[in-house]
């Protein structure tokens, strides 16, 4: 069985008003991630994720470069336990 995990995420940086949102949304569905998106008031974008570790290693990897009119400064990962508590990955508005 892979090795599952959770994580939350912000992001410092433009990364409101360029398309991150969507930009997660469809890396986490390739990956079969579960969880969610969703702009703070702060400017930051923040992310809470489940499922393959692997797979959520190589989310990460595609945040730090985010889409093309984003720059990201900043990607704070919190590790915690994998819980099943999403059914699936959901943009916030």
């Amino acid at each position: 069985m892979a090795d599952k995990s959770a994580a939350r995420v912000i992001i410092d940086g433009n990364v409101q008003g360029v398309g991150f949102r969507n930009f997660a949304h469809r890396y986490a569905f390739l990956l079969s991630l579960k969880g969610f998106v969703k702009n703070l008031p702060s400017g930051q974008v923040e992310i809470e994720i489940e499922g393959d570790k692997d797979k959520m290693n190589l989310f990460l990897e595609h945040l730090h470069r985010g889409p093309s009119l984003s720059k990201v400064l900043k990607v704070d990962v919190t590790w915690g336990t994998y819980s099943e508590r999403f059914k699936e990955f959901s943009i916030i508005l």
